[in-house]
Formats: structure tokens, sequence, C-alpha cells
């Protein structure tokens, strides 16, 4: 049984005007001859359908959205199901998320990771594929998307309760995938806590855990003979020419299920100066590139290492949010050192503290929470 499983798509830009003229092939003929050779495909779905007038989720970062010719890009490269567990599920609220649930069922293609509240979005999604049952586990990290009990969105990431759905897919399916949605944005690494999440959910059960999000691909491991793939990358997301190759570079992985679990990793290049998806011809540098990740990976201290040199960088970005001064001037004179930042140690020891601290967090969580949905 062959799976394979693009990173994240989300047409905008030069995408979406190629969709909104029903020209999918330009954008996505190669890679859709690949699609369908295999006997099951997914592909994470970035992004809700929207049609008319729906409100964008009150958030940090940007609303995404795409009309229904996203759904029937998604049909005729091949895909028979997408991931719904991501950051973007519930950019255009819960009407947002209703749309596409039902342009996916118009379509005959399958999801999973989203839902109208938090029991249909963790729902264990079943596959039978030529005798075989092959179980779906979606979920991603905790941003603004996630379903409760009463509001719709994604499947958040909870190692305890993924360990659950893991043993109740055990008892019937043949081969269990989880694909997660998380890490650290423009990234190449996993974090020491992706690492050892994922290879909980293969002591719990899994046979492959996948996982996307970064924007950028990453590497793998064989962790007890099951594959761990710590970032595909995007498979088509237009942001337009940029320097770096990281946002255009990414690969599909093929996952044989069978008594010895293989994969075969399919690079292309996406969105660069045309916007189209196209294999690469020539791979010297992206497998030099892998290999090395991969040597990183398997070394706890080298990626330990490398953790620690990324975190350092991002010391005064992630520290001026905490800032009670937040003029946009201001900012930029404190990010080159012109300014000095005007919080104290006390300060932030105190909200080191209150994020440290597992009962202060829940408390706070509580009440920002409640403060965001306007309740309090």
């Amino acid at each position: 049984m062959k799976v394979l499983i693009a990173g994240d798509f989300c047409p905008q830009n030069r995408v979406a005007d190629a969709f909104d003229r029903e020209d999918y092939s330009s954008v996505l003929f190669e890679v859709s001859e690949l699609i369908k050779q295999v006997d099951y495909s997914i592909v994470n779905f970035e992004c809700p359908v929207v049609i008319g007038k729906a409100e964008p989720l009150e958030k940090t970062g940007p609303n995404l959205c795409c009309n229904i010719h996203g759904i029937a890009a998604v049909k005729y490269a091949g895909f028979q199901c997408v991931t719904l567990a991501n950051n973007h599920f519930l950019d255009f609220g819960s009407e947002g998320v209703k749309t596409t649930i039902t342009t996916l069922y118009d379509f005959c293609i399958d999801h999973v990771g989203g839902g109208l509240n938090i029991e249909e979005a963790a729902r264990v999604f079943y596959k039978d594929i030529f005798g075989q049952k092959l179980a779906i586990i979606n979920c991603c990290e905790h941003e603004f998307s996630i379903a409760t009990e009463t509001t719709a969105g994604s499947n958040p990431l909870n190692p305890i309760q993924q360990y659950y759905a893991i043993q109740e897919a055990r008892k019937v399916a043949d081969y269990i995938l989880v694909i997660v949605h998380g890490g650290h944005e423009h990234f190449q690494l996993p974090s020491s806590r992706m690492v050892e999440t994922y290879r909980f959910f293969v002591d719990a059960g899994a046979d492959a855990v996948v996982n996307h999000h970064q924007h950028c691909y990453s590497g793998y491991e064989f962790y007890k003979n099951k594959p761990i793939i710590y970032g595909l990358g995007n498979f088509c997301f237009d942001e337009g020419p940029k320097e770096s190759t990281l946002w255009h570079d990414g690969y599909l992985v093929e996952i044989d299920f069978n008594s010895a679990i293989s994969i075969k990793v399919y690079p292309y290049s996406q969105c660069k100066e045309a916007a189209t998806v196209k294999l690469l011809t020539e791979q010297g540098s992206f497998d030099e590139s892998l290999k090395e990740m991969n040597l990183i990976i398997s070394d706890a201290s080298k990626l330990k290492v490398n953790l620690e040199e990324y975190y350092a960088k991002s010391k005064i970005s992630m520290l001026s949010m905490f800032d009670p001064v937040n003029l946009r001037y201001i900012k930029k004179a404190q990010y080159h050192g012109w300014l000095p930042f005007f919080y104290s140690r006390k300060y932030l020891t105190k909200i080191f503290n209150y994020i440290n601290c597992e009962a202060h967090r829940d408390k706070l969580l509580f009440i920002l929470n409640q403060w965001n949905q306007r309740k309090i």
C-alpha cells in the first residue's frame, strides 16, 4: 500500500489567478502524474474556502482563504484526502470551516483533522485500500485554529489524546499514519520536543509520522524501523520570487506500508520564476542538504547545538513581544540597538514563571482565551 503525502497547499497570488481561469494544468500537471500513480494521496489544505462574505478571525498573522477553485485544483492534481489541522483552517471562522467541508464532500475528497467541533476534528479517519485499513490521525500545534466542544476548527496537538487515538486505531487498522502541522517557521530542523513527541507516537503504535508547517523542508529518520518525516516544505504556496530557496523547495514523500515500511522522496521546486510545481531534475544539492540534516537529527548533541544557535538569534524579536512599549519606530530602534528595551529583569522573571509553571500557565491561557473571545 503506497501512500503519498504533500505539504502546505494554499492557492494565492499567481496560482489563484491561474485557478480562477480553471487552468490547473500549468501549475500542477507535472506532479499530478506522480500523485495519480500511488494508492492513496494526501495534501495539507492550508486555508478555508470562502464563498461570498465571511468575517476574518481576529488573530495575529495573515488570514488566508481561497475559493472553490482551490478544491477543484486538489481534485485535478489527484489528491484523494486533505488534512485540515493547521493554523489557518479557522481564518474565516465557522463559516469558512463549513464551506470547506461541504465543498470537499461535493468533490468527493476525504478530509481529516478539522470539523464543526472538537469531536469531529479529533476523529480518526479510516480508509480501506485494497483490503487493508489505513488509520490517519491529524493534529496541529495550538494557534488560532483550535476547535472546542462547541466551536469549529482543527484538532490540537495533545500527545495524551493522540496516544488514545493511536490505541483506538491499533485495534482495527493495519497501519497508522500520524500527520502533524507544527515546528519553527523558516527553520529546517525539528525541535527536541518534536523529536521526543513524534518518537513517542511510534512507541504508542504509529507506523509513520509526517510533519509540515515550517515553509521549508527538513530531514527524516527511521525510529524503530518506522519513518518520521520532520518537514515536507510548501507544496504549492505562492509568495512570488524570493532570494532564499527554502520557501520554494520541498518534497513529496511516498510511504510504502508493508512488512518493512520504506519511503521515497520526490523533491521539487514550487512557485519560483513561474507559478508551477516542477520536479527537480538535478537533485545533487538537495540530496546533500537532506543527508546533512538527517545526520544532525540522528545526533542529539548536534541537534541541541543547532537549536540553541537558532534560539539565540531569535532573542531580540521574541523578547520584544513582552516590552510594554509597542510603537513601530521604537521597536525598530530597539532592534538595531539604538534604544534600550524597557522591560526589567524582574518583569521578565515574572513572565517566565507564568509561562514555565503549569498551574500558572493553565490560568493565564484561560484568562487570555476568554479575553480573546471578548468574554471578559
